[in-house]
Formats: C-alpha cells, sequence, structure tokens
C-alpha cells in the first residue's frame, strides 16, 4: 500500500474510529445501516467462525439471522486499544460481551459471554471503514 499522498493519524481519527465502534453496535439490528459501516471488500469471521466475503454477503447473513432467534442476542462493544499500521490503517482491539436475550426454551449453552474481537479500519479521507471483522470466542 502506497501511503506517501496519507495523512498522519491525529486524536481526531481515533475519536471517529471510536465513534464508529460505537455506530457498530448501536446498528447491530438495523440490516441497512451496519454493512454500510464497512468496505464493499470486507473479511467478516463471526463468533462461530463463520466466514463472509463482501458487504452483500455480509448483508444477506444479517438478513437471515435476523429473522431467527438469533435477533434476540446483542453484543457490547469496549475499544481496547488502537494502532495505526499505516496512516489510513487501524488495528482495533475490542473486547465483545455478549447478552443472550432468546426465549428460555432455547440452548443457549453453546454461545460464550464473551469474545475478542479485531477490526482492521482503512480510511478515505476523513471517513473510516471497517475491512476486516474478526471475533474469537473466550471459553
Amino acid at each position: 500500500m502506497d501511503t506517501t499522498n496519507s495523512t498522519p493519524p491525529t486524536n481526531d481519527d481515533e475519536k471517529r474510529i471510536r465513534e464508529l465502534v460505537a455506530r457498530t453496535q448501536e446498528a447491530q439490528i438495523d440490516p441497512d445501516v451496519l454493512p454500510a459501516l464497512h468496505t464493499s471488500d470486507l473479511v467478516l469471521i463471526n463468533l462461530a467462525g463463520r466466514r463472509l466475503f463482501g458487504r452483500e454477503s455480509f448483508a444477506s447473513a444479517m438478513a437471515e439471522a435476523l429473522s431467527s432467534p438469533l435477533k434476540d442476542i446483542r453484543t457490547v462493544l469496549e475499544v481496547n486499544d488502537i494502532r495505526f499500521a499505516t496512516p489510513d490503517v487501524a488495528i482495533v482491539s475490542l473486547t465483545k460481551t455478549i447478552h443472550d436475550e432468546r426465549p428460555e426454551a432455547e440452548d443457549s449453552s453453546e454461545l460464550p459471554l464473551a469474545g475478542i474481537m479485531t477490526y482492521v479500519m482503512t480510511r478515505r479521507g476523513d471517513d473510516w471503514r471497517i475491512a476486516l471483522a474478526q471475533t474469537t470466542p473466550i471459553r
């Protein structure tokens, strides 16, 4: 990646990244908003290990999940660290806490209550988007 024309990261970049993380959490059940916060060539590995390629694939999987009991699972994200690989690429380390609000009849024992999440974000101008999202369950 040629970064010769890149602007060095600033405190505003860290603030924008934290705001993007907050928006992803707020939009976790909005299939119109959440995928748009990601790049078109996104790679996503979810808590169950399912890998998706591209924003359209993510949007389709999200719509499918929201039409199932998975719609009653909420997550809370906590930013632990932000590092800039280049001025336009940030690696964001997060802790994901899972709140399973499915009815008691569901067997939720398989679902971990926490995960370690990594976002790789890219910047174009002042606009940050998620290019990679990977979650590792904590058992």
